[in-house]
């Protein structure tokens, strides 16, 4: 039997082999495309992104002077009002007013209260970003109501540092009991109300007697 030789493989033939058998192997040991790598990526709206719950701060907690995430001050109010500074300047203005919490310290509320607001105080923002918020009502055994009573969002612009989430009573009236709410930062554009967006948590009660609001704070 005859055996013809060719002489040498040439190198784009060598190439297209080393190729398909490196394609082969990857396959072989279970390597994903990059685009089925990128569909597993596509954010969802969740409430836990682990198999164990993920553990974040409790604002209510606050120590005077130690901000928490990047709250210089968060807290729950009946209300605000806003405080323009002049620096001294007649006719000169910021553009960011101060947000002055009225009730602040307040923690429970009446069924027929309008509306609850978080109002807070960040660093100075570099760029533009959204705050959000969701709030649930506690069930027995301390369980998450399934969906969320209500949500707010408010875009921050940059170099802002001051904000408010409004709480807007559901229709009719509050449901009596205690609340969970849960806070979100997140760059503009992306999904609000994601699991790794959450920074921390709030609660606040519902009852007919309204506790009497703890002294302000000096800021």
């Amino acid at each position: 039997m005859n055996v013809t030789d060719h002489g040498p493989t040439p190198p784009v033939v060598r190439m297209t082999m080393l190729v398909l058998g490196l394609a082969a192997f990857m396959m072989a040991i279970g390597f994903a495309p990059i685009s089925q790598a990128r569909e597993l990526m596509t954010p969802k709206e969740q409430s836990e992104t682990e198999v164990d719950p993920t553990t974040v701060p409790l604002f209510d907690s606050q120590k005077k002077g130690v901000p928490q995430s990047i709250f210089v001050w968060i807290k729950f109010a009946k209300g605000f009002e806003e405080e323009w500074d002049s620096f001294g300047r007649k006719g000169w203005y910021t553009q960011d007013p101060r947000l002055k919490p009225i009730g602040a310290g307040t923690t429970v509320f009446t069924p027929d209260t309008q509306a609850i607001y978080i109002v807070f105080e960040v660093a100075p923002l570099e760029d533009p970003a959204q705050f959000s918020a969701q709030w649930f009502l506690e069930e027995e055994g301390g369980k998450l109501s399934e969906t969320p009573i209500g949500k707010d969002a408010l875009e921050v612009p940059g170099h802002s540092r001051y904000g408010y989430l409004e709480l807007k009573r559901p229709d009719g009236a509050w449901p009596k009991g205690n609340y969970l709410v849960k806070i979100y930062i997140t760059p503009l554009g992306q999904q609000p109300f994601h699991a790794a967006n959450q920074v921390g948590t709030m609660r606040f009660t519902i009852s007919d007697q309204p506790a009497q609001a703890a002294p302000a704070a000096q800021q």
